[in-house]
């Protein structure tokens, strides 16, 4: 009963710790905690999806879809993460230069690194680039929004008369 239940968990909670890259700790951890300290440890140990990272696509969205995603991101979390594997680098550093060029954003970090995924049918991992370029916002942020959005106002006032 409680125990084959335990040893379930256990193995299942091993067996995804494993597959996320921190076999040692799960190990330590399992014998050292116990299970409800496990339970606790796969929701919040485990990272998760930065809420300030955008992941760009140089299939699905066009250029200043990603340029506007990031200035409402930086509006909300005064910087962010631009995140892109193999081809679709080219957008990010292009929407990064752009916020850049236009004085909305200021560079914080860059960082490139090969990644494994799965791309073969007989499932070989097959090695990508990514780069993560995280930006923050200019001194000079708020003041330019603040006339892009009055801009904006007056466009569509014309527009109605």
């Amino acid at each position: 009963g409680v125990w084959l239940q335990r040893r379930s968990f256990i193995v299942s909670f091993y067996q995804f710790v494993r597959q996320s890259g921190r076999e040692k700790r799960a190990r330590v951890f399992i014998s050292m905690e116990g299970i409800t300290e496990g339970v606790k440890s796969m929701s919040l140990g485990v990272d998760t999806q930065k809420k300030n990272r955008i992941q760009v696509s140089n299939t699905k969205k066009p250029l200043f879809f990603y340029v506007n995603l990031a200035k409402r991101y930086m509006q909300q979390y005064t910087d962010v993460e631009l995140s892109a594997l193999g081809m679709a680098i080219a957008t990010v550093v292009t929407v990064a230069e752009i916020l850049k060029n236009n004085g909305f954003a200021v560079e914080k970090k860059i960082m490139t690194m090969t990644v494994d995924i799965k791309g073969d049918s007989r499932g070989r991992p097959v090695q990508k680039a990514k780069i993560e370029i995280t930006l923050a916002k200019s001194d000079k942020f708020d003041e330019l929004m603040a006339a892009a959005n009055e801009e904006k106002e007056a466009a569509e006032a014309q527009e109605q008369n």
